[in-house]
């Protein structure tokens, strides 16, 4: 393989939202050089490659932002940060506007204001906004972008960061990247249990299947002080697609039914978690398969329901129209999909779960900043709340740049730094070695972990329950996978890419198995039931964190923050 060595100011791991909107502002408020690397294609890549139909962060009119702080907070059952979450809450409206001037059609009312759905939502038109912000980054005479190379390991000593090594997806070229400031945006986690759907389906899932929690790992095997792991995040969908059902529920009015034609979903509770854990329920009391059901639709209604999935989720439409329900609907009808909870993911931009940071998203390493899904303490962030942490990190970064030559002096210096790199590269590369026969393949012992996680650690088939006993033999488990990981070759980058993939989620398991276990309550039924310990606890009113230390998670209880009040929190702009 050939090495290419790159300097940079700043670089940004990840073009999804988050990193996009950070490599944006960063190049338009400083000169500084910028490098976005992207193990995909920035056009389409990330949470928003298929589109999206509304953005769920928004200040309605009336609203303000701590009105949003509390919705947060409330949903994450207390286990959220205010000072995080009104540090993006007033940046929300600002990032809809901006991405308005990038030409995104978002849908306006008779007035001629934003369509709202709720108070928290705007409806558009979202199938292209990736390609949109695409175009507007690589506008952008600062910002160099590397696409279809995958970023795996930070350089960091002293803890501080001074740069990070990759690969080429698709060449054989092996990167080591220098930068004063690192922006890590690359998403969360998905794959780490069975799916819903197997063989052919497997792919279909409610996160982008090729998010593998890469930025995690990185962080964990840094020495990152990490948050909230446990607070897995398990989606209601609609059956077969794994389709939203907000857009059903929001969007109509559909009402959450079981069998017997009863709506079930009050009595559970209003927070994401609970709603989940209400199908859950009625399915295990023999009153499922459960439905939305939206009722008194006109046909224009339905019309505009299919032409709303289709920005987002067209297999949806297209499984109401092979089913030829509502196909030639009458002036009156009702539109209603199966649903079911998908796989656990680990997902920051709808969980707590992620880096520890600051109100700046600074992480726990000197020069490393965290932004998006991989940004932990701050749910129910969606588009505009990633966008929103972007510009803040950028901001914090370009700070840091101020600092950064002092620093970085304390540091290794530039033949030291190659060396360290060379060394990582050179040990890694081991894997592109075939001259020995194999006993097994990565999708192997992918199966292997993903099968062990949904027995023993939560997964669909236990019911999102696991106990003490179960995680203690999924941990022994997924250290074997990751030990005979090791032997593991591909013949190609391709195959190389796999590898990588599959060392990601293992050792993000095994950060989560240590998290489950150490969070001796069930705060989130829907998420995942910890049987020794079933029920909500005030003792459980605090963080869980971890870090590793000498190759050992080491577990850090910090205390919350008063969560219940927003009075004592200062608002930052970026």
């Amino acid at each position: 393989m050939r090495t290419q060595e790159l300097d940079t100011d700043i670089l940004i791991i990840g073009a999804g939202a988050a990193g996009c909107y950070a490599a944006l502002c960063a190049a338009r408020a400083s000169r500084a050089r910028i490098l976005l690397v992207e193990k995909a294609h920035i056009e389409r890549s990330g949470c928003l490659a298929a589109g999206i139909n509304a953005i769920n962060a928004y200040i309605g009119e009336g609203r303000s932002p701590e009105d949003y702080v509390r919705y947060a907070v409330d949903d994450a059952e207390g286990i959220a940060r205010p000072d995080l979450l009104l540090s993006i809450a007033g940046l929300f409206n600002g990032t809809v506007t901006a991405l308005e001037g990038m030409g995104l059609v978002i849908q306006k009312d008779a007035q001629g204001r934003f369509a709202e759905r709720g108070w928290r939502n705007v409806k558009i038109n979202g199938e292209n906004i990736k390609p949109l912000l695409a175009s507007a980054v690589c506008s952008e005479p600062g910002v160099s972008v590397l696409n279809k190379v995958n970023v795996t390991s930070y350089l960091v000593e002293n803890n501080t960061i001074l740069g990070a090594v990759g690969f080429s997806v698709e060449e054989g070229v092996r990167y080591i990247f220098r930068a004063a400031a690192v922006i890590c945006a690359s998403g969360g986690a998905a794959g780490l249990y069975l799916p819903n759907n197997q063989g052919m389906a497997k792919h279909t899932l409610w996160y982008p299947p090729f998010n593998t929690g890469a930025g995690y790992a990185m962080g964990i095997l840094a020495g990152a002080e990490m948050t909230s792991l446990e607070m897995r995040f398990v989606a209601l969908r609609c059956k077969g697609t794994s389709a939203p059902t907000g857009t059903l529920a929001q969007g109509a009015g559909a009402r959450q039914v079981n069998s017997l034609g009863e709506q079930y979903d009050k009595q559970y509770g209003s927070s994401t978690s609970r709603r989940a854990y209400g199908t859950l329920a009625e399915n295990l009391a023999g009153r499922g398969p459960c439905r939305l059901v939206a009722a008194n639709m006109t046909r224009a209604g339905i019309e505009n329901i299919h032409k709303a999935y289709l920005n987002m989720a067209p297999a949806q439409t297209l499984k109401w129209l092979e089913e030829s329900r509502n196909a030639s609907a009458p002036e009156s009808s009702s539109l209603s999909a199966e649903i079911e909870g998908t796989e656990p993911y680990i997902v920051g931009g709808h969980a707590a779960c992620g880096y520890w940071v600051d109100t700046r998203r600074r992480t726990t390493i000197n020069g490393l900043f965290a932004a998006g899904d991989v940004a932990g303490g701050c749910p129910q962030k969606y588009v505009s709340g990633a966008m929103a942490e972007g510009s803040i990190a950028a901001g914090s970064a370009l700070d840091y740049l101020k600092r950064a030559a002092a620093t970085r002096n304390k540091c290794a210096g530039l033949a030291t730094l190659n060396r360290v790199a060379l060394a990582r590269l050179e040990k890694e590369a081991k894997f592109l070695n075939t001259g020995s026969s194999l006993l097994f393949t990565a999708d192997q012992l992918e199966l292997s972990m993903q099968t062990t996680m949904d027995a023993y650690a939560g997964g669909i088939s236990s019911r999102y329950s696991y106990n003490s006993a179960g995680l203690d033999l999924a941990l022994g488990r997924i250290l074997e996978l990751s030990a005979l990981s090791e032997e593991l070759r591909a013949e190609d980058m391709r195959g190389l890419l796999k590898i990588y993939e599959l060392r990601e989620r293992l050792v993000l398991c095994r950060s989560l198995i240590a998290h489950l276990k150490a969070r001796r309550e069930t705060r989130w039924p829907g998420f995942s039931r910890y049987l020794d310990y079933p029920e909500c606890t005030k003792d459980g009113q605090c963080y869980v964190n971890s870090q590793m230390v000498d190759n050992e998670i080491k577990i850090i209880y910090r205390r919350l923050r008063c969560f219940n009040d927003t009075s004592d929190v200062k608002r930052e702009s970026p």
